[in-house]
């Protein structure tokens, strides 16, 4: 469910005038997940009703660089830098809360001059894809469960990671997983993280402690994927600044601290009949539809295609390594946590998929597009998964890309994703993610500078 359902341009004019907010932050997400835009008077943002921002804005890498003579990026964004204009979605207004004077914060959709959505930009990705299943009569639903870490602050990027010290003034030394009292330690952040959340209308659920030193997960309520993508997208950036707030980092790094596991958004998928409401992967006699079997199919078969966008750094794939609690191939299993693809313990109504290999550090938008599109491939290809995994997969052979180039080229390659993603998103896309790794390259390493310097 969207932040304000159903909301209106009049709703939202009437909402900003009952919480007398006087500077409104207008947000698009880039292909990184970081928040652009501009942040505008009250005024004159009732006035324009929407903005213009160059097109190269959704074209950057992580470091702020644009790919030079990539000719499949270059026949997608103009060389002359023009404009792109954005529109509010109503929907998704909600306050600022660590803001000092009232503030509001809304999502803008990316549009050309035409009118038409820009069809790299991430949220115009998604809605591709939740299209393409209204035509089948099918409404997807998600869950989304993100797990981060809290460390000590660290301003020299030479210099590893430590976990914060808690209210008892000491660190984590050592896994605390599920633990209460682990949690505890950190209650006046967490307070005002729910405080926070409930303000800005995030549906948050269950909040643990995972099997790092000073590794947490949060859980929200299921809900229609582009709603849930917008609430993960604020949730990033409201965590960092609680953080901030109590002297500490929050970070959604896949592998942020070395010999500590890794970090994920595990996506709880389902799919309902739009005539119906009834779940279509399962019988009216309660057992496991063909649909049910289709979906994890095409999961298993486009995946490892799709590890570009769920891995999206050079960092992602230092989750990806055999028995740090990250699967590393494509097994599907019942309760079971050592496959890609979990399908937990359930009544017919709440028949699931949870896709495990996604890591926290994606952009949830194309995360949940590319996820929800292999499962819809699956289903419209009726493709027949492998043999159920009733033992751990850990020691399974790699079915996954082991590094960005891999899974580069393997998206590149795989035409029923650019078909059904986008093919200016995917050219855009991986020359972005081909700058970022040349940029990677120029760096060299603590561990070369160690091993190499005196010894090779």
């Amino acid at each position: 469910m969207a932040i304000h359902e159903n909301f209106s341009y009049t709703d939202m004019d009437l909402w900003l005038n009952e919480k007398r907010v006087t500077e409104i932050e207008c947000l698009i997400p880039d292909l990184t997940g970081v928040a652009r835009g501009k942040i505008l008077p009250r005024g004159k943002f009732t006035q324009e009703r929407g903005m213009r921002i160059p097109e190269a804005v959704l074209g950057m890498t992580v470091t702020g660089n644009c790919p030079v003579d990539d000719g499949p990026y270059d026949r997608a964004i103009s060389s002359t830098d023009r404009d792109m204009i954005l529109k509010a979605d109503p929907s998704t207004i909600t306050m600022v809360p660590w803001a000092s004077d009232p503030t509001a914060q809304v999502i803008h959709d990316c549009f050309f001059s035409d009118g038409k959505l820009v069809d790299f930009a991430p949220r115009s990705v998604l809605r591709r894809i939740l299209k393409l299943y209204e035509k089948q009569g099918w409404k997807p639903v998600v869950a989304p469960e993100l797990e981060f870490y809290l460390t000590a602050q660290n301003t020299d990027p030479d210099l590893p990671l430590k976990p914060p010290a808690g209210r008892s003034g000491r660190a984590e030394t050592s896994r605390q997983v599920y633990s209460i009292d682990a949690v505890n330690e950190f209650d006046p952040l967490f307070e005002d993280i729910y405080d926070y959340c409930e303000l800005m209308n995030l549906d948050v659920d269950t909040l643990i402690h995972e099997i790092g030193a000073g590794q947490m997960e949060i859980n929200f309520l299921h809900g229609e994927p582009l709603g849930l993508a917008d609430k993960v997208f604020y949730f990033k950036r409201t965590l960092r600044e609680a953080a901030l707030k109590h002297g500490m980092y929050a970070t959604f790094m896949a592998k942020p601290i070395m010999g500590e596991p890794g970090s994920a958004m595990h996506v709880h998928q389902s799919v309902l009949s739009v005539d119906t409401g009834l779940n279509i992967f399962s019988k009216e006699d309660g057992t496991a539809s063909d649909l049910f079997h289709y979906y994890i199919g095409g999961l298993q078969k486009y995946m490892p295609s799709a590890m570009a966008i769920i891995a999206p750094y050079v960092n992602s794939y230092r989750r990806i390594v055999r028995h740090t609690a990250a699967p590393i191939n494509i097994q599907w299993g019942i309760d079971n946590r050592t496959v890609g693809f979990r399908v937990p313990q359930s009544g017919p109504q709440d028949r699931r998929i949870e896709n495990r290999i996604i890591g926290a550090d994606a952009n949830p938008y194309l995360a949940l597009a590319v996820t929800l599109a292999c499962g819809y491939l699956g289903m419209t290809e009726e493709l027949t998964p492998t043999p159920i995994t009733t033992d751990s997969a850990y020691d399974f052979k790699f079915e996954l890309p082991q590094g960005l180039p891999e899974a580069l080229q393997a998206l590149r390659a795989e035409d029923k994703l650019r078909a059904v993603l986008g093919e200016r998103f995917i050219d855009v896309y991986s020359a972005i993610k081909d700058l970022e790794h040349q940029e990677f390259m120029t760096v060299i390493s603590p561990w070369e500078r160690e091993h190499l310097l005196l010894h090779v």
